[in-house]
């Protein structure tokens, strides 16, 4: 766990215009000042990612939100009021403050405040903004420890915060909040029936958006195997198809089959707690990558609360074509 120590030098590594990989209770996220459009530029650089894929600003208190937006709407007030700190992400009118490059070239920008001890230590220490997507390869599995960070960033990180395994495991909730009626652009940790209950509205999930934000990638979360997404009723059809037809399978297993037998290179039975799942998900692509699997056999969870975010990042990493 990083001590006040680690803090303090990733927060100098910050102003030296350095990238530090810290913990969030999402995923670890890859950071550096907000404020520095080289740094900034070198996040790009380092994940292989897009220069025109906005990148979230993370801000230390919710009473900052004015110092990096334009404008806040009353309901996203509301919002940011009830859920930071914590896995929810506001897309508001860019401030001056944040650079052409953090956004994309946009003229909104995606900012929130972490729920996690270290993560805010080092925000206060900082004494800035710091945009932090995740910290892995672009379109690739993100990591929820700092060993995942280190495995696949290596020394193109110049600082690791250690702040243990993340407790939500999933990204957060991105909700475009430029207008009076908010709506989700990537389900995440705070589930819709939470930010409906808050708002007194419904909102609505757009299969696509004119705002671009993290994770509408066609392709995104994605282990080196193919992944194949099914509806749990058949499981294990498509895994035992796949196996005779020469593939290294491994399956996400539902709760509802954990007992019943599997022909497959390697399975893991996930957790009936969607919380639970969430946090486990990215580990288990890992693991089953690391046991050899070529293709995974993932059945959709229920889509609702945080099954909505796991069915998301299910049909990320499957990609366009890989639903059955």
């Amino acid at each position: 766990m990083a001590r006040t120590s680690d803090i303090e030098k990733a927060a100098e590594v910050l102003r030296a215009g350095g990238l530090v990989a810290l913990p969030t209770e999402t995923v670890y996220g890859l950071g550096a000042n907000a404020e520095d459009p080289t740094a900034v530029s070198r996040i790009f650089q380092v994940k292989g990612r897009p220069p025109s894929h906005p990148l979230i600003v993370h801000i230390g208190d919710a009473g900052h939100l004015d110092d990096w937006v334009e404008d806040v709407p009353p309901a996203a007030r509301l919002l940011a009021e009830r859920f930071w700190p914590g896995p929810l992400t506001l897309v508001l009118r860019r401030g001056h403050r944040v650079p052409l490059e953090a956004t994309g070239g946009l003229e909104t920008v995606a900012v929130r405040v972490p729920d996690h001890p270290v993560a805010l230590a080092l925000l206060s220490a900082f004494g800035g903004g710091v945009t932090a997507p995740s910290a892995n390869r672009f379109g690739s599995v993100s990591p929820t420890t700092a060993d995942h960070v280190r495995a696949e960033l290596g020394d193109a990180v110049d600082f690791v915060l250690d702040g243990g395994p993340c407790e939500v495991g999933v990204e957060s909730t991105i909700v475009d909040a430029t207008g009076e009626t908010p709506s989700i652009l990537r389900p995440g940790g705070v589930t819709r029936e939470d930010l409906e209950a808050t708002s007194g509205r419904p909102l609505a999930l757009p299969a696509t958006s004119h705002i671009r934000v993290p994770g509408q990638h066609p392709s995104h979360y994605a282990p080196r195997a193919r992944v194949v997404v099914v509806e749990p009723e058949k499981v294990l059809a498509e895994a035992e198809l796949a196996q005779e037809s020469g593939h290294h399978v491994g399956v996400l297993l539902p709760p509802t089959l954990s007992d019943v037998p599997v022909k497959a290179h390697a399975m893991v039975a996930v957790p009936a707690s969607m919380a639970a799942y969430a946090r486990g998900l990215y580990g288990f692509l890992r693991e089953l990558d690391q046991r050899g699997c070529d293709l995974i056999v993932a059945s959709l969870p229920v889509e609702e609360g945080l099954g909505l975010a796991i069915a998301n990042r299910l049909r990320r990493a499957a990609g366009p074509r890989s639903t059955v």
